[in-house]
């Protein structure tokens, strides 16, 4: 979800309005999403490299969450929608981990789509992360699969990734899903993220719908029988 500091900028706008207007099209894209029925969304919202940033943006980042939270979990409830978490949840400041896990305990038993936000995540840690655990469990070398990997990641249990959405121009993963995205399709938009709605989600979705998903086949041999 990129683009709100400059979505701000360019209206004259503080950054802290960028990221406010963001939280609104998170909540709009959410909704979207359950009412087409989509099973899976995850939000990259704050990234182990995010906490460079100067001190008092990342702490507003923070409260604008716990406020974002506490606000919407009735609409999460509304919607069938359950959320989790991928990323380190200890080090993130008190108040932010309160209202996170309360959203999670809240909405564990919704059922009808799927809200990943990742917090505080790294896809290369998530890998490093599942690699010690397999050190540590005692596989053998012959033992270790890509499933044993998979089971050792925040998403596990969860299908992988269909599409990859970035916004605002940038044409890059930054540490995103780095496994579970190796067959997804990408798609990129100048599009800022406060500006990314219901129609830019179509948008995205038609272009989704006209490729050819091959994973690693032939046009043959997924063409249809007969």
């Amino acid at each position: 979800m990129d683009g709100n500091g400059r979505w701000a900028k360019a209206r004259g706008l503080p950054r802290r309005e960028g990221h406010r207007r963001g939280t609104e099209a998170a909540k709009n894209l959410v909704v979207e999403c359950r009412r087409l029925g989509i099973a899976s969304l995850t939000l990259y919202t704050f990234s182990k490299e995010n906490w460079s940033r100067p001190r008092d943006e990342v702490g507003f980042l923070f409260d604008l969450l716990v406020r974002f939270l506490k606000r919407e979990l009735k609409t999460l409830l509304d919607n069938d929608v359950q959320m989790r978490v991928l990323g380190e949840l200890s080090e993130l400041p008190l108040a932010a981990r309160k209202a996170v896990q309360h959203c999670v305990n809240k909405t564990a038993h919704c059922s009808s789509m799927i809200l990943n936000l990742a917090l505080n995540y790294s896809g290369r840690d998530e890998l490093v992360r599942a690699v010690r655990d397999i050190a540590a469990s005692g596989l053998r070398p012959e033992e270790v699969d890509e499933q044993a990997v998979s089971d050792r990641l925040y998403t596990a249990g969860q299908p992988d990734p269909d599409l990859v959405i970035r916004t605002s121009g940038e044409l890059r993963l930054s540490n995103f899903l780095l496994f579970q995205s190796a067959y997804a399709e990408l798609y990129f938009t100048e599009t800022l993220w406060p500006d990314f709605d219901a129609s830019e989600l179509k948008k995205a979705l038609d272009e989704f719908a006209s490729r050819r998903r091959r994973f690693g086949k032939t046009d043959e041999q997924i063409e249809p029988a007969g």
